[in-house]
């Protein structure tokens, strides 16, 4: 009963989303994570599905996860809801308090958005600095400890981005010397099997987001 339970829970789901946008990333990363299968439907960012549009109307954004013809959108909601759903591999911490402190840190993330998107090289420093002497001074293995939490879920999407920003600016920022502790970091998250086989290729994502980049300044002369 157990299994057929389990079976139907994960019956029909699908993830509209960009494979190179971070934001879809954290939700392939949970779902792999949980070893769910999925369909993955691959949206156009100059031509969105009807689907797409249908189900997330307000935002009209990636990533939406369809479970059960139901869609749940924005990328950390459809992260809780999957480790709510499914428990395997938890990344939400059970204790009050450490769940209460992983949230802060995921509000914070979503907080180091505009620096990405803006190319602000010393707000990004900035937030490299919070984390470096807040979040990993213990010298923890990563942000949940031995293991990963919805917190390395959500900011290793953002150094995904980000170290492809650097590529094409071919600009240094995220240092060992000046950043040790976030450097190691994320050296050992994306080398976990799992984040590891789902990362996006470095060089396709550069040449994508230049090519994002260089529509959107001719867009705007």
């Amino acid at each position: 009963m157990e299994e057929v339970a389990l079976n139907t829970k994960m019956e029909n789901l699908k993830l509209h989303g960009f494979w190179y946008s971070p934001f879809t990333m954290r939700v392939v990363w949970t779902l792999k994570l949980k070893g769910l299968p999925y369909e993955n439907i691959e949206e156009d960012r100059y031509n969105k599905s009807p689907q797409l549009l249908e189900y997330n109307p307000v935002h009209k954004k990636i990533p939406v996860l369809v479970h059960g013809g139901k869609p749940i959108c924005e990328s950390m909601i459809i992260v809780q809801y999957i480790d709510e759903l499914w428990p395997q591999n938890p990344l939400v911490p059970l204790d009050p308090y450490e769940r209460a402190q992983a949230m802060f840190w995921v509000a914070y993330s979503e907080q180091m958005i505009p620096a990405q998107k803006e190319k602000d090289v010393e707000k990004a420093l900035e937030n490299f600095k919070v984390l470096e002497d807040h979040c990993l001074a213990d010298k923890r293995k990563f942000f949940g400890g031995d293991k990963i939490n919805i917190v390395d879920i959500a900011i290793g999407s953002l150094f995904a981005f980000f170290v492809t920003i650097e590529d094409i600016k071919q600009e240094k920022v995220l240092v060992a010397e000046r950043f040790p502790l976030l450097h190691l970091w994320f050296d050992n998250f994306k080398n976990i099997s799992i984040i590891k086989e789902n990362f996006p290729d470095r060089e396709k994502m550069s040449a994508t987001i230049k090519s994002i980049m260089e529509r959107r300044r001719l867009a705007s002369s």
